[in-house]
C-alpha cells in the first residue's frame, strides 16, 4: 500500500463528500465556506480511518457501507453543530448528507479493495483458485440412441 494510493482514495472521499456537505449545508444554511471546508476534511478523515481500513478490512464491503452510513451521520450532525450556528437543526441535512455519501461507498469500498489486495500488489487478478473438472470421453451416438429407447 503506497502513501500515494492512499491519497488517491483520500481525494476521491472527499470531493465526493465536500460536494455533498457544500451543496446541502451551503445552500440551506448559508455557512462559511471555511466552516464547511473543516467539517468536509474531518469527516473525510474519520470515514477512511474507521470504515475503510479498519471496518471495511476485516468485515466487508455491507457492513462497511452500514458503519459509513453510522459514522456519516453522526459525524456530520456532531460538526454541523459544533461549527455551524447555534439552534439551527442540522439532523435532518446530516441523515440526508449520509445517506448520499452512503450511496456512492460501495463504489469507493469496491476501488480500494481492488487497490489494496494482496494479489492485486503481485500481479495476480484474482484470489479465487480455479479448478478443472475431467470426465469420460462418451460416444455422441451411444447417448443419442439410448435416448431413442428410452434407456437411462
Amino acid at each position: 500500500m503506497s502513501f500515494m494510493a492512499h491519497l488517491k482514495v483520500l481525494g476521491i472521499k472527499f470531493i465526493v463528500i465536500a460536494i455533498l456537505v457544500f451543496s446541502l449545508f451551503g445552500i440551506i444554511y448559508n455557512a462559511t465556506l471555511l466552516n464547511l471546508f473543516w467539517i468536509s476534511l474531518l469527516v473525510t478523515g474519520i470515514s477512511y480511518l474507521i470504515g475503510d481500513l479498519f471496518i471495511l478490512r476485516r468485515f466487508g464491503n455491507v457492513t462497511a457501507t452500514i458503519a459509513d452510513f453510522g459514522l456519516a451521520f453522526l459525524s456530520i450532525w456532531l460538526l454541523g453543530n459544533l461549527f455551524l450556528a447555534e439552534g439551527m437543526p442540522v439532523i435532518l441535512l446530516s441523515l440526508t448528507a449520509a445517506f448520499f455519501m452512503t450511496c456512492g461507498e460501495p463504489l469507493i469500498h469496491i476501488y480500494i479493495q481492488n487497490q489494496f489486495s494482496d494479489d492485486h500488489q503481485r500481479g495476480f487478478g484474482t484470489k479465487k483458485q480455479l479448478q478443472t473438472e475431467f470426465a469420460e470421453e462418451t460416444d455422441a451416438q451411444t447417448i443419442a440412441g439410448k435416448k431413442e429407447y428410452g434407456d437411462k
